[in-house]
């Protein structure tokens, strides 16, 4: 069974909304701005891309990575890497050329079945809809997270607000950097 990865900038108050700069919410670019760059902080961005066998984008999320990181070197080894898009609402001929292999996955039971194929792990960016929805499901594995020492009150967050029975996390692992980012990477207990 292939491991399932959430990796989210999020900030302490559990929002995702907007860390890159995309437009609409009121302080877009959240993950940049006000903070000192620190490289060591996203070393686990670089090994995401060594170990992911496979990338899972929701549609919002996909449509804001596909035109712009086949191009991106800091990307290179995502590009011939197969993705899936989790989308009832996507066609074909909306996809991206020259982004490797991709296909259109219309159901959680299809990203479950993804789950049973072999291969590496499978890595997802962002796509929170997707994230709160497969959370709910129990069909994350994993979460790679990188905590940013704000608040942003409103936003899309990461985790669902569903009347679920708990569900325990264990810290695998976790560094704090001088600029006050956290990394925490929690496995799901099952």
């Amino acid at each position: 069974m292939r491991t399932l990865i959430s990796t989210a900038f999020v900030s302490l108050d559990g929002v995702m909304e907007a860390p890159g700069g995309e437009p609409g919410h009121r302080s877009s670019g959240w993950t940049f701005k006000d903070l000192e760059f620190l490289p060591e902080a996203y070393e686990i961005k670089g090994r995401e891309q060594e170990e992911a066998g496979a990338m899972l984008f929701g549609r919002a999320s996909y449509q804001a990575f596909s035109p712009v990181w086949p191009g991106m070197e800091e990307f290179a080894t995502y590009k011939p890497m197969p993705k899936y898009i989790v989308s009832t609402t996507l066609k074909q001929d909306d996809l991206v050329d020259g982004w490797g292999e991709q296909t259109i996955l219309r159901s959680l039971d299809e990203v479950a079945a993804l789950k049973e194929t072999e291969g590496g792990p499978i890595i997802m960016h962002g796509s929170t809809e997707l994230g709160r929805n497969l959370s709910d499901a129990g069909l994350i594995d994993r979460y790679h997270l990188m905590v940013f020492p704000l608040l942003l009150g409103a936003g899309k967050r990461l985790f669902s607000d569903t009347d679920k029975d708990k569900q325990m996390l264990k810290l695998v692992e976790q560094e704090a950097y001088a600029n006050g980012i956290q990394k925490m990477v929690f496995d799901v207990v099952r």
